[in-house]
């Protein structure tokens, strides 16, 4: 029932452990720390300030202990990284994949890779990509032993391409069902890929129109390459059911005004383009989820890797809670909830090169761990904010008591009571009315 916070020392091979600190976590249960394999570090929105930490306390208290940012401001972002690995500050750890979008020539590309890998990124992520530029990409990341993170969109690349290149992760689900097309999409002949609206709208019946004995073989080779699949499931939540994705519990509190802002329908805002969808919209949508479902389901059980990630700060999507909802919509998949976690830990960890290290709960493994008020086997609610009951005389409430990160803990509900805090102040700067259409 007690876990210790340790303080550790190296020198000459002898490492000294001192104990600082003691949790009784009798009654609860422990985790290891969650790794959100598709973060986006901002902090601001549509010309509002949204500073840190109030992302990184959202993560801290959602149970990430680390994070794989895959586009960002690189050079803050490196600071940060830096930051919070010497514990200057209370934030996830880092690993720092940034994106390199649209076509380039190969000359341009290379240098764009040569000059990350000088800043000693983690990995690289591709978006948007033709196959001539992809192609060139790829073969450069190899060569410098940078893994690469691929958004697959509508173009004339697909996870053949991914299978062939030596893609680490494909995210999201573009390319999959895409390989698997007798020819192309059944789009229509006005279909503008540049406004939002088409792009979702036809994105969701993409799935239904895959050969399945084609996307089979498909599957089999994106094993065979070991390619793993970070499905990010939360993020297109709201196509199949708005009112459900505009009306999240947690908004109340914890939806910063930057964030609502740009959640709201807008032809300039990545991800915001509901202002047109319809109920049709939304039965493709359902259509395409039990189809990606059952992929997924195939997919593992061909002895693939799945890992999760969120995508947050985009189509109604806060940070954390987003990843929680992710762990959700994994099981809603098939997997069962031991599965769910191992997709949040021991794989996502493997991913990032670091599962000797990460993902588990083991002796000589960094001291990552979560405390939960509940058995998220029985129910994976208890990890959200909403069911913690109060520990400590305040007004919180969630689940996760206990975030610990290389062994120092953090408390959820103060970290939650004090995002509530800067929310409420923003509100007061950034009024904006809440959600409407």
């Amino acid at each position: 029932g007690k876990i210790n916070s340790l303080s550790t020392s190296s020198a000459e091979n002898k490492v000294r452990v001192k104990v600082t600190h003691q949790i009784d976590a009798k009654g609860s249960y422990g985790l290891p720390g969650f790794i959100n394999m598709h973060a986006h570090m901002m902090d601001s929105r549509v010309g509002i300030d949204m500073a840190q930490p109030y992302q990184y306390y959202l993560w801290l208290a959602s149970g990430i202990t680390s994070i794989r940012d895959v586009g960002s401001q690189l050079e803050k972002s490196l600071e940060e990284k830096e930051k919070s690995a010497s514990h200057e500050i209370i934030a996830p750890r880092m690993f720092l994949y940034p994106g390199i979008w649209g076509n380039h020539s190969a000359k341009v590309v290379k240098k764009k890779i040569k000059d990350f890998h000088k800043q000693e990124v983690d990995g690289l992520k591709f978006g948007m990509m033709d196959k001539q530029t992809f192609v060139t990409a790829s073969a450069e990341a190899n060569r410098l032993k940078l893994p690469v993170a691929n958004h697959v969109g509508v173009e004339d690349m697909n996870a053949w391409d991914n299978i062939k290149a030596g893609t680490s992760t494909i995210e999201h689900w573009y390319g999959v069902p895409d390989a698997a097309l007798h020819g192309v999409q059944e789009f229509p002949a006005e279909m503008n890929y540049s406004n939002e609206l088409h792009r979702f709208r036809y994105a969701g019946r993409l799935w239904r129109e895959a050969d399945l004995e084609k996307l089979d073989i498909v599957l089999d080779e994106l094993v065979k390459a070991g390619v793993a699949w970070d499905p990010t499931l939360v993020i297109y939540e709201a196509s199949r059911d708005l009112q459900r994705a505009t009306s999240s519990p947690w908004f109340q509190d914890y939806l910063h005004p930057g964030l609502e802002k740009f959640f709201k329908p807008s032809a300039d805002s990545h991800g915001s383009f509901f202002w047109g969808w319809t109920s049709t919209d939304e039965t493709y949508w359902k259509e395409n989820y039990q189809i990606w479902f059952k992929a997924l389901r195939d997919f593992e059980n061909k002895g693939g890797i799945i890992t999760t990630g969120e995508d947050g700060g985009y189509i109604y999507q806060v940070f954390g809670m987003g990843y929680l909802r992710e762990l959700q919509l994994h099981q809603e998949a098939g997997f069962h909830p031991l599965e769910v976690i191992k997709h949040a830990t021991v794989n996502s960890a493997k991913v990032l090169g670091q599962g000797d290290t990460l993902g588990q709960i083991r002796i000589g493994y960094t001291a990552d761990l979560v405390i939960v008020n509940g058995n998220p086997l029985a129910d994976l609610n208890v990890l959200l904010p909403r069911n913690i009951k109060p520990l400590t005389g305040d007004d919180s409430t969630g689940g996760i008591v206990w975030t610990i990160k290389d062994g120092i803990p953090y408390h959820v509900p103060t970290m939650l009571k004090e995002v509530r805090h800067m929310v409420k102040e923003s509100r007061k700067e950034n009024p904006i009315n809440y959600l409407v259409y």
